[in-house]
């Protein structure tokens, strides 16, 4: 019990983490929560700061996530705390979970920042790259090919959250892949979390009012923090 609640703690202190606010701190002396949408994730910096940024903010938030997947969930093994197998089930993939989302909800809810945070999408990415490597990448390559063709990062991260519980269900019972049940049924929930995180932006795209990324260079001069909806 011990090692669970470590690994759900400090899978949380590294989602919290605040990437963007902190690079915008360090790059350009400003706080990124002013700017543009005022929502301290990879979106926003993409949109204030240049694809450069963004793209760093992008790899820092996804390897929170496998970070906290892939190595804080061994703890308890390593101590000998958790035992392989529980009860007849296998505890790794719940392990993974549990630190992955603990990660998600650290980025979410970051206590560095106030508790206000990004909306998970890429550092659940990274969770889920620990856990399934094909499904993930296939869904990162639906997020990098509509973000760049649409230049709306929240449409590339909606479709591609959504895209990832398809794919699964694709690879399971249309390809009849080993993929798990209980994988589905997280992957699934997590993508509505994640959809309804993104509410304003769906409104915004809904009034044409949505920011694009309109050169993947920083934005110039004073941008002023949208109107919250």
């Amino acid at each position: 019990m011990l090692s669970l609640l470590s690994i759900i703690l400090l899978s949380y202190l590294i989602g919290s983490i605040p990437s963007s606010i902190w690079l915008g701190k360090l790059t350009k002396g400003i706080d990124i929560r002013n700017y543009g949408s005022g929502n301290p994730g990879a979106t926003n910096t993409f949109r204030i700061l240049g694809w450069k940024s963004g793209v760093v903010v992008s790899i820092m938030d996804m390897f929170k996530g496998f970070t906290a997947a892939n190595w804080v969930s061994q703890i308890g093994y390593a101590v000998g705390d958790i035992p392989v197998v529980y009860g007849g089930w296998e505890t790794d993939t719940m392990l993974r979970i549990i630190a992955g989302l603990a990660a998600v909800l650290g980025h979410m809810y970051t206590l560095f920042a106030g508790f206000q945070g990004g909306k998970g999408v890429i550092t659940a990415a990274g969770m889920l790259y620990a856990l399934d490597s094909i499904s993930i990448s296939i869904s990162i390559s639906i997020f990098l090919i509509l973000t760049y063709t649409t230049r709306y990062v929240s449409i590339g991260s909606m479709l591609a959250t959504a895209s990832y519980p398809l794919i699964n269900l694709f690879m399971r019972y249309g390809l009849g892949m080993p993929v798990d049940g209980s994988l589905l049924v997280f992957s699934s929930v997590t993508a509505i979390a994640i959809l309804f995180r993104h509410k304003g932006n769906i409104k915004r795209l809904l009034n044409g009012t949505e920011n694009r990324i309109s050169s993947f260079k920083p934005a110039k001069g004073h941008i002023n923090k949208e109107p919250s909806s």
